[in-house]
């Protein structure tokens, strides 16, 4: 079977993490069980963190011990925000990667994790330790790459910076450059993995982009020319982030962004009977 020519990680923890009311455990397993036998690479499917913080995944681990992986190829990761999480996170088995937001933001990390950025980085620390030792692998996200609402500074030498540290004192290999609230410009999509991707060659850089219904086109394009082939995003759009602003952003709709990688001649791996059983399943599995 010929290897996909992107890497597309499907993000229902990030759909459902800022979405009230409770969606039914049962619910949720049945949704992630045809998910993953669509064919991404990986589905974001959780999170270890405080249930008063995210009340929607605190049933995390009961979905891991529930879902049918016997005919799934994708793999599975998990967010993390602090140690705890990350202890609980590699005793699941069926976990690949451990994620945590990194954020270049000193505003945006405070609200996010409750600690600064240095202070975030001698948790990263923490985590990256504990996943290797667990066979595991982290993926951190740098999170308000591309700009933030805080007037806090933000460029391409900044994220270099602290990717550059990643990579060279903890050892990460994957790094999702994250457009948090977004506000990212295709330029600024451009320059900054074009900064990058030649830099640290042995990095994987995804992008983890947060679009409207008529602006995701021209954030991916732009990031596809720039070399990024890991992409995140959630069918339907669904979710964003509820530690950023009141109201939440959408993430990239994957179905949308999946037709347009195949009307461009680009593999993607997956079975599109199911990743359209999918897209119906999501209509009655999220609140309307």
């Amino acid at each position: 079977m010929e290897k996909p020519a992107v890497k597309l990680i499907e993000c229902p923890r990030d759909a459902m993490q800022g979405i009230m009311p409770f969606i039914p455990t049962d619910l949720k397993v049945k949704y992630l069980d045809t998910l993953l036998n669509v064919g991404f690479d990986t589905i974001d499917i959780g999170s270890f963190v405080s249930p008063k913080a995210i009340p929607q995944l605190a049933d995390t681990a009961e979905v891991l011990a529930r879902i049918d992986r016997s005919r799934s190829r994708s793999k599975l990761l998990v967010i993390v925000a602090n140690e705890r999480g990350a202890e609980q996170a590699v005793l699941q088995e069926s976990v690949t990667y451990l994620g945590y937001p990194f954020s270049i933001s000193e505003t945006f990390q405070q609200r996010n994790t409750n600690t600064g950025i240095e202070g975030s980085w001698h948790r990263t620390a923490q985590i990256a330790e504990l996943t290797q030792k667990a066979g595991k692998e982290m993926v951190v996200y740098i999170s308000m790459a591309f700009g933030n609402p805080y007037g806090d500074p933000w460029n391409a030498d900044i994220a270099l910076q602290w990717t550059d540290r990643l990579v060279r004192e903890l050892g990460v290999r994957i790094i999702a450059l994250s457009d948090t609230v977004g506000v990212a410009r295709p330029e600024d999509i451009s320059s900054m993995f074009n900064a990058l991707i030649p830099t640290l060659p042995e990095v994987e850089f995804g992008a983890h982009l947060h679009c409207t219904p008529d602006n995701w086109p021209v954030k991916t394009r732009a990031a596809w020319e720039a070399g990024c082939r890991r992409f995140d995003g959630a069918i339907k759009g669904y979710g964003g982030c509820p530690m950023a602003e009141d109201e939440l952003v959408g993430n990239l709709q994957m179905e949308l962004f999946v037709r347009d990688l195949e009307e461009r001649g680009v593999r993607t791996g997956l079975d599109r009977q199911l990743l359209d059983r999918s897209v119906a399943l999501a209509g009655t599995t999220f609140p309307a």
